[in-house]
């Protein structure tokens, strides 16, 4: 079934399609459609950013009531039929994150472990045209590590100081 065109700023849009995704995946692997299921799905397409199982757990306490293994278990389904993807940054925290329409990479500096996002276009373009040898790419990130400005700027001073 084709999806209808969205505009990437309407977030009603956004909700239905994948919504969709996720129906005909649990459909096609015979999982059932529970509620919370769809509920969870909601609470993470509304967050803006990266989030862990502690924050969608307390966000789905004010709305819902659900379980900490029907979170994880959702997660699990959600990261199998490409809606989220989860990250492992510098901390034994997972890191959660939404995919649909949402194509960005990551600057994480190895000193303060803080992380931005950015988009590039070329990038986009230069991935979705490179003939990866059958390869059918669903999803993607970069991460580049380095030093913030910030961190960058003060490691500067103090190997200034130390020279003085």
């Amino acid at each position: 079934m084709p999806y209808k065109k969205i505009d990437p700023s309407k977030k009603d849009d956004i909700q239905e399609i994948v919504k969709q995704i996720f129906t005909e995946y649990l459909i096609e692997h015979k999982q059932r459609k529970t509620p919370e299921r769809y509920a969870i799905l909601e609470k993470i397409y509304s967050i803006k950013g990266h989030f862990d199982i502690e924050t969608l757990s307390e966000l789905m306490k004010k709305d819902f009531r659900v379980s900490r293994a029907t979170i994880y278990n959702t997660l699990e389904l959600l990261i199998d039929c490409n809606l989220i993807i989860k990250h492992h940054f510098f901390t034994e925290i997972i890191h959660y994150e939404k995919t649909y329409n949402n194509i960005h990479h990551h600057l994480i500096c190895t000193h303060c472990h803080s992380i931005k996002e950015f988009t590039d276009e070329s990038i986009k373009k230069t991935i979705r045209s490179k003939p990866l040898g059958g390869f059918a790419v669903t999803n993607f990130t970069i991460y580049a590590y380095g030093l913030c400005a910030k961190c960058s700027k003060a490691l500067k001073n103090k190997d200034v100081n130390k020279r003085q």
